[in-house]
């Protein structure tokens, strides 16, 4: 697709669990700055945590601003991943300063996600 098409924030439902259930949205790119050489990978894009089930991310808290991807070297893949929570209440830790060299796995694990 055209990065035109990604220059708004995407509408992402959650269609499983129920309105008990909370879940978190993280949006990556892997390639950055280009596939061939992806060295600053994964450039984060968005997160949005508490998400209540059955409904969709803009139910949600923002913790991560979303970021219009713009891909400057070759064809991107952007990864979104759905985490739900093991427990309500549950408070999220993100304090990086970049969004360039995020880690899904390491922010899932301190986030027991």
């Amino acid at each position: 697709f055209f990065p035109s098409l990604v220059s708004h924030m995407p509408k992402v439902e959650v269609l499983g669990g129920d309105l008990r259930s909370l879940f978190t949205l993280v949006m990556t790119d892997p390639d950055v700055p280009g596939p061939s050489d992806p060295y600053l990978k994964e450039h984060l894009h968005w997160v949005v945590t508490d998400i209540p089930g059955t409904t969709n991310a803009t139910f949600g808290r923002e913790i991560v601003s979303y970021e219009m991807p713009r891909p400057t070297i070759g064809i991107h893949r952007f990864v979104f991943l759905l985490f739900k929570h093991k427990r309500r209440g549950q408070t999220l830790v993100f304090n990086s300063p970049s969004r360039d060299n995020f880690r899904t796995r390491k922010f899932a694990k301190d986030n027991d996600l």
